[in-house]
């Protein structure tokens, strides 16, 4: 009995120890919470920006932005991709531009997602960056020495600017989920000099249920251009029905790895077809295109509705926010909740 007594003593001892020095030998099971709910959007790089364009944020309740800065491919399958250098981009995605807007933006409470993109500069053949696709192995390695040199760049400035998340990659299906390897190396190195919270952008078609390193990063990121309906001008009740089959596939591939889901975009126009296909853009030379902004609110409301009650949500990044918003009318029918009723819909969610 005194032997027991004794090592018991032990045992509290080392406890107590473990905490008081910093060290444990024990580790806690990965969270499927969200250690934090994302409220944010993708913010529309300009020519300039100002504290009081930010500020309007925190009247919506927004606490993040994604910030874009863009890397330029020539074609689907050539093998280099190069950084934004001089006048060649908008300067808000430019390095000094990217920094401003983060500095600012912390001056405010926000936080940053940094998020880069390729473009390809070609698209005579039709090709997406989804598409991406070198003819040998030596030019997949060429390609990846060269996409990985472009991240390194952003993961080495978020790390200098203390920018709280970075996104490694944006919908690049084929290269995502046939290369697994050469992420899982890239992965790696992005944390040798960077150390916030990482994710991919993975596209809502099939490409989000096919990534497999997800386990190596600290969150799961999907682009949720989910289609929802087939009809114009639906109802919460009805946009709600087509989340279920994507949200049960969401939820299998969460389960699966035990990581917090974000959708780094999501959005709807406000015209009756917002929900069909909500990835395609306005018809930009409409004359007498039909509008709906009760739509857009509804798409927004069964977004919510559906999602921002489950532990293992972490949140969404609206797309699109601009500084200054134009209200001519092919403003108008864009993406943004801006001075919508969906932005009214946003901003009390996202104040829960």
């Amino acid at each position: 009995m005194k032997q027991l007594i004794f090592i018991l003593a032990a045992l509290s001892i080392l406890a107590v120890l473990a905490v008081s020095t910093g060290t444990r030998s024990w580790k806690p099971p990965v969270a499927t919470e969200a250690p934090e709910r994302f409220r944010g959007v993708n913010w529309v790089a300009g020519d300039t920006v100002t504290q009081e364009q930010l500020r309007a944020l925190q009247l919506h309740h927004v606490s993040w932005i994604a910030q874009t800065p863009f890397g330029w491919q020539h074609s689907y399958n050539s093998p280099e991709v190069r950084l934004t250098k001089g006048n060649r981009a908008y300067w808000g995605e430019r390095d000094s531009g990217l920094i401003h807007t983060t500095r600012l933006a912390k001056q405010l409470g926000l936080k940053t997602l940094l998020k880069p993109h390729i473009w390809l500069t070609d698209r005579s053949e039709g090709k997406w960056v989804g598409a991406i696709q070198m003819q040998t192995e030596a030019e997949w390695q060429q390609w990846f020495s060269s996409y990985s040199k472009f991240i390194l760049h952003y993961a080495m400035l978020a790390e200098k600017e203390q920018i709280e998340a970075l996104c490694i990659g944006t919908e690049l299906y084929l290269p995502a989920v046939e290369r697994e390897q050469d992420w899982r190396q890239l992965i790696r190195e992005v944390r040798s000099v960077y150390h916030g919270q990482l994710t991919y952008a993975a596209n809502w078609y099939k490409e989000y249920e096919e990534v497999k390193f997800w386990d190596a990063l600290d969150f799961i990121g999907i682009q949720a251009y989910f289609p929802l309906t087939q009809q114009p001008n639906p109802s919460v009740a009805q946009l709600r029905q087509g989340w279920q089959p994507h949200m049960a596939a969401i939820e299998e591939v969460q389960q699966k790895y035990k990581k917090p889901v974000v959708f780094t975009e999501v959005g709807y126009k406000n015209t009756p077809d917002a929900a069909i296909e909500p990835w395609q853009w306005p018809d930009r030379h409409a004359t007498a295109l039909e509008l709906s902004e009760e739509t857009q609110a509804n798409a927004y409301e069964a977004l919510y509705q559906q999602f921002w009650q489950q532990p293992w949500f972490g949140g969404t990044f609206i797309w699109k926010w601009y500084p200054r918003l134009r209200t001519h009318h092919h403003d108008h029918l864009d993406f943004t909740p801006q001075g919508k009723p969906a932005g009214k819909v946003m901003a009390r969610w996202y104040d829960r």
